[in-house]
Protein backbone atom coordinates (compact mmCIF):
# COMPACT_ATOMS: atom_id res chain seq x y z
CA UNK A 1 0.00 0.00 0.00
CA UNK A 2 1.58 4.01 -1.13
CA UNK A 3 1.86 5.93 1.64
CA UNK A 4 -1.25 8.07 -0.12
CA UNK A 5 -3.05 5.36 0.10
CA UNK A 6 -2.23 4.52 4.11
CA UNK A 7 -2.94 7.90 4.90
CA UNK A 8 -6.45 8.24 3.25
CA UNK A 9 -7.34 4.74 5.04
CA UNK A 10 -5.94 6.58 8.53
CA UNK A 11 -8.24 9.56 7.44
CA UNK A 12 -11.25 8.25 6.69
CA UNK A 13 -13.14 6.92 9.62
CA UNK A 14 -12.04 10.08 10.95
CA UNK A 15 -13.85 11.87 8.23
CA UNK A 16 -17.13 9.14 8.41
CA UNK A 17 -20.27 11.40 8.83
CA UNK A 18 -18.65 14.56 8.88
CA UNK A 19 -20.30 17.11 6.40
CA UNK A 20 -16.39 17.91 5.26
CA UNK A 21 -17.02 19.91 2.09
CA UNK A 22 -20.30 21.59 3.68
CA UNK A 23 -17.84 23.00 6.54
CA UNK A 24 -15.08 24.06 4.54
CA UNK A 25 -17.64 26.14 2.00
CA UNK A 26 -18.81 27.52 4.54
CA UNK A 27 -15.62 29.35 4.80
CA UNK A 28 -14.82 29.70 1.25
CA UNK A 29 -17.88 30.88 0.61
CA UNK A 30 -18.45 33.08 3.52
CA UNK A 31 -21.71 31.23 4.31
CA UNK A 32 -20.79 31.84 7.95
CA UNK A 33 -22.87 34.01 10.50
CA UNK A 34 -20.68 36.98 9.83
CA UNK A 35 -21.41 36.84 6.12
CA UNK A 36 -18.88 38.37 4.35
CA UNK A 37 -18.90 41.98 6.28
CA UNK A 38 -14.98 42.18 6.42
CA UNK A 39 -15.02 44.76 9.32
CA UNK A 40 -17.04 41.45 11.45
CA UNK A 41 -14.57 38.77 10.16
CA UNK A 42 -11.70 40.84 12.01
CA UNK A 43 -13.75 41.23 15.01
CA UNK A 44 -13.86 37.49 14.91
CA UNK A 45 -10.05 37.14 14.92
CA UNK A 46 -9.52 40.01 17.06
CA UNK A 47 -12.09 38.44 19.85
CA UNK A 48 -10.37 35.09 19.35
CA UNK A 49 -6.74 36.29 20.53
CA UNK A 50 -7.59 35.74 24.26
CA UNK A 51 -8.48 31.73 23.92
CA UNK A 52 -12.62 32.63 25.04
CA UNK A 53 -14.58 29.92 23.72
CA UNK A 54 -16.34 30.94 20.23
CA UNK A 55 -20.12 30.56 22.14
CA UNK A 56 -19.44 32.30 25.00
CA UNK A 57 -16.90 34.66 23.99
CA UNK A 58 -16.11 35.39 20.63
CA UNK A 59 -19.87 35.15 19.60
CA UNK A 60 -21.05 37.78 22.31
CA UNK A 61 -18.36 40.36 21.61
CA UNK A 62 -18.80 40.22 17.98
CA UNK A 63 -22.47 40.59 18.63
CA UNK A 64 -21.79 43.87 20.54
CA UNK A 65 -19.38 45.25 17.91
CA UNK A 66 -22.19 44.78 15.16
CA UNK A 67 -24.41 46.26 17.36
CA UNK A 68 -22.39 49.15 18.88
CA UNK A 69 -20.52 50.21 15.85
CA UNK A 70 -21.71 48.74 12.58
CA UNK A 71 -25.91 49.22 13.12
CA UNK A 72 -24.97 52.20 14.16
CA UNK A 73 -22.86 53.56 11.27
CA UNK A 74 -20.48 54.88 13.77
CA UNK A 75 -17.51 52.83 11.59
CA UNK A 76 -18.33 51.78 7.69
CA UNK A 77 -14.32 50.79 6.64
CA UNK A 78 -11.53 49.60 7.78
CA UNK A 79 -10.63 53.40 7.72
CA UNK A 80 -12.88 54.40 10.22
CA UNK A 81 -12.28 51.45 12.35
CA UNK A 82 -8.66 52.19 12.47
CA UNK A 83 -9.30 55.69 13.44
CA UNK A 84 -10.86 54.86 16.95
CA UNK A 85 -8.92 55.59 19.75
CA UNK A 86 -7.77 51.97 22.05
CA UNK A 87 -9.46 53.78 24.88
CA UNK A 88 -12.08 54.71 23.49
CA UNK A 89 -15.13 53.90 25.87
CA UNK A 90 -17.66 51.77 23.98
CA UNK A 91 -14.77 49.84 22.09
CA UNK A 92 -13.80 48.64 25.78
CA UNK A 93 -17.48 48.29 26.42
CA UNK A 94 -17.37 45.65 23.47
CA UNK A 95 -13.87 44.23 23.43
CA UNK A 96 -12.56 44.64 27.05
CA UNK A 97 -9.31 43.09 26.89
CA UNK A 98 -6.90 45.83 25.82
CA UNK A 99 -4.99 42.63 24.02
CA UNK A 100 -8.35 42.14 21.78
CA UNK A 101 -8.66 46.05 21.31
CA UNK A 102 -5.14 46.05 20.07
CA UNK A 103 -5.30 43.42 17.37
CA UNK A 104 -8.57 44.47 15.87
CA UNK A 105 -7.12 48.31 15.87
CA UNK A 106 -4.29 47.23 14.49
CA UNK A 107 -5.17 44.98 11.87
CA UNK A 108 -7.73 47.38 10.75
CA UNK A 109 -5.01 49.92 10.06
CA UNK A 110 -2.76 47.12 8.28
CA UNK A 111 -5.82 46.46 5.98
CA UNK A 112 -6.37 50.15 5.36
CA UNK A 113 -3.01 50.82 4.02
CA UNK A 114 -3.47 48.72 1.34
CA UNK A 115 -4.19 49.41 -2.57
CA UNK A 116 -7.31 47.55 -2.67
CA UNK A 117 -10.40 50.13 -2.98
CA UNK A 118 -12.43 47.60 -1.50
CA UNK A 119 -11.87 46.62 2.44
CA UNK A 120 -13.03 42.43 1.73
CA UNK A 121 -11.07 42.59 -1.43
CA UNK A 122 -8.11 43.81 0.82
CA UNK A 123 -8.48 41.31 3.36
CA UNK A 124 -8.72 38.21 0.87
CA UNK A 125 -5.64 39.92 -0.86
CA UNK A 126 -3.82 40.11 2.09
CA UNK A 127 -4.93 36.10 3.46
CA UNK A 128 -4.27 35.02 -0.09
CA UNK A 129 -0.40 36.15 -0.57
CA UNK A 130 0.52 35.89 3.49
CA UNK A 131 2.91 33.09 4.45
CA UNK A 132 2.17 31.30 8.08
CA UNK A 133 5.86 29.96 7.89
CA UNK A 134 6.65 33.37 8.43
CA UNK A 135 3.78 35.01 10.51
CA UNK A 136 6.08 37.11 12.47
CA UNK A 137 7.62 39.20 9.16
CA UNK A 138 4.12 39.81 8.02
CA UNK A 139 2.49 42.66 9.12
CA UNK A 140 -0.51 41.57 10.47
CA UNK A 141 1.32 38.49 12.08
CA UNK A 142 3.63 41.14 13.84
CA UNK A 143 1.11 42.82 15.66
CA UNK A 144 1.85 42.11 19.48
CA UNK A 145 -1.02 39.51 20.80
CA UNK A 146 -1.54 38.03 17.18
CA UNK A 147 0.08 34.21 17.18
CA UNK A 148 -0.06 31.39 14.55
CA UNK A 149 -3.54 30.26 15.44
CA UNK A 150 -5.46 34.05 15.03
CA UNK A 151 -3.00 34.59 11.83
CA UNK A 152 -4.54 31.55 10.63
CA UNK A 153 -8.08 31.99 11.88
CA UNK A 154 -8.23 35.63 9.76
CA UNK A 155 -6.85 34.06 6.76
CA UNK A 156 -9.30 31.18 7.15
CA UNK A 157 -12.20 33.40 7.64
CA UNK A 158 -11.12 35.46 4.58
CA UNK A 159 -12.07 32.42 2.81
CA UNK A 160 -8.58 30.93 2.34
CA UNK A 161 -7.75 27.46 2.39
CA UNK A 162 -5.27 26.95 5.28
CA UNK A 163 -5.47 25.16 8.10
CA UNK A 164 -5.21 26.05 12.18
CA UNK A 165 -3.32 24.88 15.35
CA UNK A 166 -6.43 24.35 17.08
CA UNK A 167 -5.99 21.92 20.22
CA UNK A 168 -8.86 19.81 18.01
CA UNK A 169 -6.44 19.68 15.29
CA UNK A 170 -3.24 18.53 17.27
CA UNK A 171 -5.81 15.89 18.81
CA UNK A 172 -6.45 14.42 15.38
CA UNK A 173 -3.05 14.47 14.18
CA UNK A 174 -1.15 12.83 16.90
CA UNK A 175 -4.30 10.15 16.70
CA UNK A 176 -3.37 9.97 13.48
CA UNK A 177 0.35 9.43 13.77
CA UNK A 178 -0.57 6.95 16.51
CA UNK A 179 -2.20 4.90 13.61
CA UNK A 180 0.94 5.21 10.90
CA UNK A 181 3.66 2.83 11.68
CA UNK A 182 5.98 5.51 9.99
CA UNK A 183 5.46 9.71 9.87
CA UNK A 184 7.03 13.14 10.12
CA UNK A 185 4.00 14.10 11.95
CA UNK A 186 4.81 16.78 15.42
CA UNK A 187 2.83 18.81 17.25
CA UNK A 188 5.46 20.02 19.03
CA UNK A 189 4.80 23.72 18.04
CA UNK A 190 2.09 25.93 16.22
CA UNK A 191 4.15 25.68 12.83
CA UNK A 192 4.83 22.07 13.00
CA UNK A 193 1.18 21.52 13.37
CA UNK A 194 0.03 23.26 10.92
CA UNK A 195 3.17 21.69 8.44
CA UNK A 196 1.98 18.24 9.90
CA UNK A 197 -1.73 18.73 8.08
CA UNK A 198 -0.38 19.83 5.08
CA UNK A 199 1.52 17.34 4.92
CA UNK A 200 -1.62 14.71 5.83
CA UNK A 201 -3.49 16.85 2.64
CA UNK A 202 -0.72 15.98 0.42
CA UNK A 203 -1.03 12.19 0.75
CA UNK A 204 -4.64 12.36 1.00
CA UNK A 205 -8.08 13.84 -0.67
CA UNK A 206 -8.70 16.15 1.89
CA UNK A 207 -7.76 19.80 1.99
CA UNK A 208 -5.78 21.40 4.74
CA UNK A 209 -9.32 23.46 5.26
CA UNK A 210 -11.33 20.04 5.37
CA UNK A 211 -8.76 18.34 7.69
CA UNK A 212 -9.16 21.30 9.97
CA UNK A 213 -12.94 20.81 9.90
CA UNK A 214 -12.85 17.24 10.43
CA UNK A 215 -10.55 17.96 13.58
CA UNK A 216 -13.08 20.52 14.83
CA UNK A 217 -15.92 18.47 14.30
CA UNK A 218 -14.03 15.16 15.87
CA UNK A 219 -12.69 16.37 18.84
CA UNK A 220 -15.61 18.74 19.67
CA UNK A 221 -18.35 18.01 22.50
CA UNK A 222 -21.31 17.44 20.32
CA UNK A 223 -23.18 19.63 22.66
CA UNK A 224 -20.73 22.68 22.18
CA UNK A 225 -20.48 21.65 18.23
CA UNK A 226 -24.02 22.12 17.87
CA UNK A 227 -24.54 24.85 19.83
CA UNK A 228 -21.80 26.68 17.32
CA UNK A 229 -23.63 25.26 14.03
CA UNK A 230 -26.92 26.88 15.34
CA UNK A 231 -24.94 30.54 14.86
CA UNK A 232 -23.45 30.20 11.69
CA UNK A 233 -27.08 28.79 10.33
CA UNK A 234 -28.58 31.88 10.84
CA UNK A 235 -29.18 34.93 8.87
CA UNK A 236 -26.40 36.90 9.19
CA UNK A 237 -26.88 39.85 11.28
CA UNK A 238 -29.56 38.35 13.13
CA UNK A 239 -29.27 37.59 17.15
CA UNK A 240 -28.12 34.58 18.44
CA UNK A 241 -28.77 33.04 21.75
CA UNK A 242 -25.47 32.97 24.37
CA UNK A 243 -21.02 28.47 25.22
CA UNK A 244 -16.01 26.18 21.72
CA UNK A 245 -13.89 27.06 18.51
CA UNK A 246 -15.87 27.67 15.48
Amino acid sequence: MSSEQTVRAVLDPYADGVPVRELAAAFHEHRRWTGDDPLLLIAEAAASTTGQSFVGGIEPTVSRFRDAFIETDRVDSFADLAALELADDELVAVFGAKRKRHVLLEIARVLADRPEDDDLDALIAWASAADHYRYDEDPIGSIAGVGPSSYQYLRQLAGVETIRPLPQVVALIDAVADDLEDSPLDTATDLRTIASGEWLSFLSSYSPLQIDRIAWWTFTDEADREAVRAIHEREPGSDAPPGSDG
